[in-house]
């Protein structure tokens, strides 16, 4: 079994179509989840989302490949070396 990582998740959101979608993945993923940090940021029409995680390096490719193929959103994780 792979050593679990501490990670964090940004998620920028530009599409408003797509929160229902972000949301959804993430409810799919909460058992990793040790935190979350939602921003929305009216004026530019954009959401920012940051996401706490702790889990094996596979589960997070997992869910931030899941959420970068939805439509309007971008993902970037960065991953503890420990």
């Amino acid at each position: 079994m792979e050593d679990k990582r501490i990670a964090v998740a940004a998620i920028v959101i530009d599409e408003s179509s797509a929160v229902s979608e972000v949301n959804k993945v993430l409810h799919e993923y909460s058992d990793i989840i040790i935190g979350r940090m939602g921003i929305p940021y009216r004026d530019r029409g954009i959401s920012l989302i940051s996401v706490a995680l702790d889990a094996s390096p596979d589960s997070i490719s997992s869910l931030t490949g899941r959420l970068g193929r939805i439509g309007g959103v971008s993902v970037k994780a960065a991953i503890s070396k420990k």
